[in-house]
């Protein structure tokens, strides 16, 4: 682990909560710093590592991980809710919470802090063609299904995905770029993906919300039991069935370990779906994460040898 890179995003994510706490920043100021890390950071990034991916089949499961284990957590949240008797507001948002992963904003500089450069190309892979198309079809139908709205069409799907700015930057790196571009675009791009670890983390400290009413703990920790444990575990054994290589395995372990994607929750938030569970799942799992997070790296490091 790059212990630099982890000091970082803990000095940023308690920099994001000072100065919530104190308001230094203007309301809305975390939505600006998402925005810049979606339109700009998170392309540069995709720019730097797809063109590096050489094409193997084991690269299929990777994509396939995060439907897979959104089917795994339908299948698993289903009898929990009934049993619990949970309300349709807290099944859907443990339904989004817990199938979608921050895989691209925590998901990229963590896997670099912890696996290192050689890991992204795999994260870029699991992201772009998995939790995202994930989030743009069976979140947008959950959405839908458990809010009251109209279930969205195939226009829709295809026009939210074809809008997303990492999407165009992905088209790009499997086509035109080089791996090795000339060194003033590549020290460019390089820079710009450097700056996606400190301004998410302080994005995500000036957003996370904590307090949660006491009847709402236990769906949390069934949540993130399923977020930060089942989940990875699952795609252990997945990766392993499916022999893929190091770090082919680690990365797409690490990236199922991810906490709850803030997009995610935010939408169940604009739903009005138990919007405190969903704040509550962002904020508990991001903290817990840095926790659960090295310590997957480490099992996953005696486990494959390296």
């Amino acid at each position: 682990m790059a212990f630099d890179a982890f000091a970082l995003i803990l000095a940023m994510l308690a920099l994001g909560m000072l100065f919530a706490r104190f308001r230094v920043l203007p309301d809305g100021a975390a939505e600006v710093l998402n925005r810049i890390v979606l339109t700009i950071c998170l392309p540069a990034a995709v720019l730097i590592y797809v063109p590096r991916l050489h094409f193997e089949p084991a690269l299929l499961g990777i994509a396939l991980t995060p439907w897979l284990l959104a089917i795994a957590s339908v299948a698993l949240l289903w009898p929990l809710a009934r049993l619990m008797r949970l309300s349709r507001e807290t099944y859907a948002v443990l339904l989004l919470c817990v199938a979608l992963a921050n895989s691209s904003f925590i998901g990229y500089p963590m896997v670099r802090a912890l696996l290192g450069d050689d890991a992204l190309p795999y994260a870029v892979v699991y992201d772009q063609f998995g939790t995202f198309v994930l989030l743009s079809t069976f979140g947008l139908f959950v959405l839908a299904r458990y809010s009251g709205d109209a279930p969205p069409g195939a226009r829709e799907i295809v026009a939210r995905i074809l809008r997303f700015p990492p999407l165009w930057a992905l088209a790009v790196g499997l086509t035109l770029m080089p791996e090795h571009p000339p060194g003033w675009i590549a020290d460019g791009l390089q820079r710009l993906a450097d700056a996606l670890l400190p301004l998410v983390m302080l994005a995500v400290g000036l957003s996370i919300r904590l307090r949660i009413p006491r009847e709402e703990i236990a769906p949390l920790a069934i949540g993130l039991t399923l977020k930060l444990a089942i989940m990875p575990a699952l795609a252990l054994a997945l990766s392993t069935t499916l022999r893929m290589p190091s770090p082919m395995l680690e990365t797409n372990v690490l990236e199922s370990a991810m906490p709850t994607m803030i997009t995610a929750a935010a939408l169940a938030i604009s739903h009005n779906l138990a919007p405190r569970l969903a704040a509550a799942m962002v904020g508990y799992g991001i903290l817990l994460s840095l926790l659960t997070l090295p310590a997957w790296a480490w099992l996953l490091r005696l486990a494959t040898g390296d």
